[in-house]
């Protein structure tokens, strides 16, 4: 079946029947799945099943295990020297860029990422693997150091192991591209477990290592739900895990890992604060806000939440941000015009359905949208929607909704600012919004976050990427995302 609410222009059966879908990538080989488990991928623009495809069981992530655990401890990949392995993580970024309109094709497809947004996004996910095999290919990973009583040591970065890379299903290709591309490059072993919503982008990712000849064991992949991932990560043969997604499971993984000290590193939710300050240009507030305030409609952990500006400002940034969101076209994410498409999935549309009704509740001012379109009944769509007056202990101020929802919060004065904008238990990312640079600066650097953008907002691969709080532990990108992946050792030399 084709999907798409004006007709379709995607046939997942004819655009996918050249790729393995229905065995697993383990151990170098396509394997039939040890059950019958299936994962039915529903469209948000249908409600319909449009694909089914095996779900791993906990059989199936066993052999994936002792793949990876075969492949860390007896298989060529760590013991290959940087430059080496860097010669396939390279490759394999030629092979993803081969198959990038497909890739943003089946992220629409899954869960509804507009068709502009999707194509332009999914470039993250192979300039992930030239970044890191770059730095690769530098071979740095053995320094000479002085001693301080004279003599050298060697300090040597070596691969923490065999790696559990669980991946959440809202960017599922840049999310996982994140993670192994710097554990092969640290010269780690893999077992990924894709989300069971978008599972397709994991077997796509598989091919390409077998395209480059990828040893045997060291990526693997089995796509599953819940109960599977912590099935894997209470695997004592993990040696790492490394996990995108709620706190909730980011809590549940830390406490697994600390009865054995495994290491971990996760990247889980925001709050994210704009800081509009008295002087800003509203406009180049406004221009950013907007698109990274509902981008994929909300469903992004960098999302603009709160809209923090002063009392006397209020007003004003309310009607100019009313004005522009009324101006986004939500509908078929397939076609180019669409800036907003449904939510993922039946449940995301009742989470947000359910933060709406507790705006209201809590007495804050509904500005623009609040509900589903009028003329969008099929489809998980719900409105843009902004809430004005919102004071930082009301629920939707709190949690994380994942959606189209925006509360404009108003503060007293600078000092006050920076409170609310703390007063938050995330800390994953933020703007600031000044014609003073300098001020901007002063003010980014007070707010508790891990990510902050002066007058814009900018993600970069090059760039270290990760929260405080509860926002995670650990950092993404840039050389620090590679240092997750590591383990120092140090060598002192005779003499």
């Amino acid at each position: 079946m084709s999907i798409g609410a004006a007709g379709g222009t995607f046939d997942p059966q004819q655009a996918l029947s050249q790729h393995v879908l229905k065995n697993f990538y383990i151990g170098g080989d396509w394997v039939t799945p040890e059950s019958n488990r299936e994962l039915e991928l529903i469209s948000p623009v249908t409600e319909e099943c449009f694909l089914k495809l095996p779900e791993a069981s906990e059989k199936d992530v066993d052999r994936a295990v002792r793949a990876a655990r075969q492949a860390f401890d007896h298989g060529p990949w760590p013991r290959m020297t940087p430059q080496q392995r860097a010669k396939y993580v390279l490759a394999i970024g030629e092979e993803m860029k081969k198959r990038v309109p497909l890739l943003a094709d089946v992220w629409t497809a899954q869960i509804g990422a507009p068709k502009g947004f999707a194509g332009y996004i999914i470039n993250y996910a192979p300039q992930l693997f030239d970044y890191y095999g770059k730095i690769g290919a530098r071979g740095d990973f053995v320094e000479t150091r002085d001693m301080l009583n004279g003599g050298k040591a060697l300090v040597i970065r070596e691969p923490v192991g065999v790696v559990a890379i669980i991946t959440p299903w809202n960017a599922p290709m840049v999310l996982t591209s994140y993670g192994v591309a710097a554990a092969l490059t640290a010269g780690c072993t893999i077992v990924s477990k894709p989300a069971p919503e978008t599972p397709i982008e994991g077997q796509l990712l598989a091919e390409c290592a077998e395209a480059v000849g990828l040893p045997p064991g060291v990526l693997n992949v089995v796509p599953a739900g819940r109960e599977v991932g912590d099935y894997l990560i209470n695997r004592p043969e993990i040696d790492k895990v490394s996990f995108t997604g709620s706190v909730a499971g980011g809590k549940r993984i830390a406490e697994v890992c600390a009865k054995r000290l495994a290491r971990y590193t996760l990247e889980l939710g925001g709050k994210s604060p704009a800081v509009i300050m008295d002087d800003a240009d509203l406009n180049t507030a406004i221009g950013t806000i907007v698109p990274f305030g509902m981008p994929m409609t909300g469903q992004i952990c960098f999302s603009l939440t709160r809209v923090l500006v002063s009392k006397k400002r209020h007003d004003e940034v309310v009607d100019a941000y009313s004005k522009a969101v009324k101006q986004i076209a939500v509908g078929d994410p397939w076609k180019a015009e669409t800036q907003m498409g449904p939510l993922s999935m039946k449940r995301q549309l009742d989470r947000v359905m359910g933060y709406l009704e507790k705006g209201r509740q809590d007495g804050a001012k509904l500005v623009t949208g609040g509900g589903r379109p009028k003329d969008m009944n099929l489809g998980y769509y719900v409105e843009p929607t902004i809430f004005a007056n919102v004071d930082s202990n009301m629920t939707i101020a709190k949690e994380e909704i994942f959606g189209p929802v925006v509360s404009v919060m108003p503060y007293e004065d600078e000092e006050d600012a920076i409170r609310i904008a703390n007063n938050s238990t995330y800390g994953l990312s933020g703007a600031v919004f000044t014609k003073d640079p300098e001020k901007g600066i002063a003010l980014a650097r007070r707010i508790r976050t891990g990510n902050l953008t002066v007058n814009g907002l900018k993600l970069d691969n090059a760039v270290p990427f990760g929260g405080f709080k509860e926002s995670g532990i650990g950092r993404v990108g840039g050389p620090e995302g590679l240092d997750a992946y590591q383990e120092i050792k140090s060598v002192y030399l005779p003499g």
